[in-house]
């Protein structure tokens, strides 16, 4: 069984003595404690390129983990925050439609959010930062001002003391200052990554370059951390780069039936019009072949394709069915061809580079 990020909250909460929280990665007991998460940086594409990097020279790598489905940063920040699968606390992709939003609905784009949606409602699940503060735990999170109080940090991320950083050296800065109290967790969050893989490709200058970033970030938290902080390094997914596009109703039938559109490229949620969703199933399967995995809301389920647990919330926002693209493929959203296809790196699917994400511990 591959362990994600739902484990490893829970796994360093645990260490740091929060109750009800369970060790499942067996991580020693802390008393302080760095978790790091670079956006969109998959064990595959560090173990090609960390050559170029000293710091990840001394490191440790851990047991891999495993993005949860979809491999996108909305569901496994959620799972992050809550410890807890996606079908439980319902951030099911980058955009789902709102339940008894009317026809055919409207889609809640998680990162940008909503006004009318209230983010505490769409997600209840205490998140373990809540936890750990009500039982005295210092929990900080350090990322950009942009994010916070924004919607999706009080869904996924509620309970820390947020403290906004927009350079490396301030991110170094508020992450000592916050992990000189003892009994403490901090999460830092960066995405330069992600964004120069989305707009130029991994492994492209414009990547390398937020690498060096990466790495420099690295290598001043190991030298300024409090003595006896246990220091992770983890990600989110990892990226593909595109190489076939289909742009979803042209030359094809793909839209037929459809109503809404929901997803990202690399893993669609579908939303179809009423009674046509067995013909428009099969058409997919026969049209894509063995370029993307159709299934079927029924299918999802049984599948366990957002775990064990789906509850009824989750169950209203999650396409009628999901088509996960292939190998390098993406299904382009007819009515956003010049956003989408621009793009180089995606993901979203449960290809091994999407799926596989390092754990690390900065020695």
């Amino acid at each position: 069984m591959a362990f994600g990020l739902a484990d490893l909250s829970q796994s360093i909460f645990a260490t740091l003595g929060l109750p009800t929280s369970e060790n499942r990665l067996s991580l020693p007991q802390s008393r302080r404690t760095c978790l790091l998460l670079i956006d969109g940086m998959g064990a595959r594409s560090l173990e090609r390129f960390a050559p170029q990097f000293p710091i990840f020279g001394q490191v440790q790598s851990l047991e891999p983990l495993e993005s949860h489905f979809p491999s996108t940063t909305v569901t496994n920040l959620t799972s992050l925050g809550t410890g807890e699968l996606p079908g439980v606390h319902g951030m099911l992709g980058y955009t789902v439609r709102v339940p008894n939003s009317g026809t055919p609905g409207r889609l809640l784009n998680a990162l940008k959010w909503d006004d009318r949606v209230d983010p505490l409602f769409w997600q209840k699940i205490p998140t373990l930062f809540e936890r750990a503060t009500e039982f005295g735990i210092t929990v900080t999170n350090v990322a950009e001002k942009r994010f916070e109080g924004s919607a999706f940090t009080q869904a996924a991320l509620r309970g820390a003391t947020y403290a906004g950083a927009n350079r490396i050296p301030d991110m170094v800065e508020e992450t000592v200052r916050a992990l000189a109290e003892p009994n403490s967790f901090t999460y830092l969050y960066i995405n330069a990554l992600d964004h120069s893989g989305h707009s130029d490709g991994v492994g492209s200058e414009k990547w390398l370059l937020a690498m060096e970033q990466v790495a420099d970030l690295i290598r001043l938290l190991a030298e300024r951390l409090p003595k006896n902080t246990d220091f992770y390094v983890t990600a989110d997914h990892g990226m593909v780069n595109v190489g076939e596009k289909i742009v979803m109703g042209t030359d094809n039938q793909l839209m037929q039936n459809i109503s809404l559109v929901g997803g990202e490229p690399r893993a669609r949620h579908m939303y179809v019009n009423n009674g046509a969703l067995d013909d428009t199933v099969a058409y997919w399967r026969e049209y894509l072949g063995d370029r993307a995995l159709i299934y079927s809301k029924s299918e999802i389920i049984t599948e366990q394709l957002f775990g064990g647990i789906v509850s009824p919330e989750s169950y209203d926002r999650m396409g009628d069915f999901i088509a996960i693209a292939q190998n390098d493929l993406i299904l382009i959203d007819p009515g956003r061809v010049p956003q989408e296809s621009a793009m180089v790196g995606h993901h979203g699917g449960i290809t091994e580079t999407e799926l596989a994400i390092p754990l690390l511990k900065v020695l």
